[in-house]
């Protein structure tokens, strides 16, 4: 029988499952080559991404550029490459502080309940009512100067509270586990029940909507910058490089410039939920065994 304070060994068992999902493990591998060229774009291609060519604007694919150029003149693989890394950095730095805020803030509302639980939830519930993109444009809009900086920052600090929901609904079918009662009755105190106990219990559901809620941001990162509020104009990402679709001559005549771009989008996205079902299922019948 499998111990809930065995973290590695129930990580160990998931593992084996999930390498044996084909799907859950092809798209973990195109999201580790989409990663590694992004990474390697300094020595993958010799273009500037930013550089302005007004003699090779709009050209097509050739054997000097690829996939073309866009109407700056600017060479698409270079774009799709270095604008892969910013959104993916964005991607990331939301995910991070979505999941590190919505863990905390359920946790410790699902744990210590009473006062504790309504005063967090009702601050949770204060988050979700903002309508989400709409006040992420009116910030932009009043603060238009900050950049990428600001633009996680206002993302991340808007968007916690549906996985702090989660994580303390989590959190509160754990804790009436036998295995945390007997810690609590054996005399352990808060923060080994926490960190040996109830936290690999919530391993599962933490890694699953880590994923999910980072394939939303790639998603969120487009649309803003798609509407001009996100990555600002000058600096290459997925989302500004779908803003050049807004012409219909480029849709109909120019695919180069932003089909690629779609392209990664909706395949990052897939791979990452993919990923994350596959963790899902592989947790769900390890945990079954316990």
């Amino acid at each position: 029988m499998m111990l809930k304070n065995a973290p590695a060994s129930l990580i160990g068992d998931a593992a084996q499952k999930f390498a044996a999902n084909r799907l859950a493990v092809i798209s973990l591998l195109f999201l580790l080559a989409v990663l590694a060229l992004c990474l390697l774009a300094p020595w993958l291609t010799a273009h500037d991404p930013a550089k302005i060519d007004l003699r090779g604007l709009n050209k097509g694919p050739s054997a000097e550029h690829w996939l073309g150029t866009d109407k700056g003149g600017r060479d698409i693989v270079s774009r799709l490459l270095f604008g892969g890394r910013t959104t993916l950095w964005i991607s990331l730095c939301v995910s991070a502080i979505i999941a590190g805020t919505g863990t905390v803030v359920g946790v410790l509302a699902g744990y210590f309940g009473g006062s504790a639980d309504s005063l967090l939830m009702r601050i949770t519930d204060v988050i979700l009512s903002f309508p989400f993109l709409i006040f992420i444009i009116v910030v932009k809009s009043i603060y238009p100067g900050g950049g990428i900086p600001s633009l996680i920052w206002t993302v991340g600090l808007l968007g916690w509270g549906g996985f702090a929901r989660i994580i303390r609904a989590k959190t509160l079918a754990e804790k009436e586990n036998e295995y945390m009662l007997a810690a609590s009755a054996l005399g352990a105190g808060t923060l080994r029940i926490l960190t040996r106990h109830l936290l690999p219990g919530l391993l599962s559901v933490f890694i699953t909507n880590l994923m999910w809620t980072a394939a939303a941001m790639i998603g969120v990162e487009a649309s803003l910058s798609f509407l001009g509020f996100g990555v600002p104009i000058g600096q290459p990402s997925w989302g500004n490089m779908l803003a050049d679709a807004l012409s219909p001559e480029v849709i109909r005549e120019q695919w180069w410039v932003w089909l690629p771009a779609g392209l990664l989008i909706t395949g990052v996205i897939l791979s990452i939920n993919f990923i994350g079902e596959g963790v899902k299922e592989a947790f769900k019948v390890q945990e079954g065994r316990l």
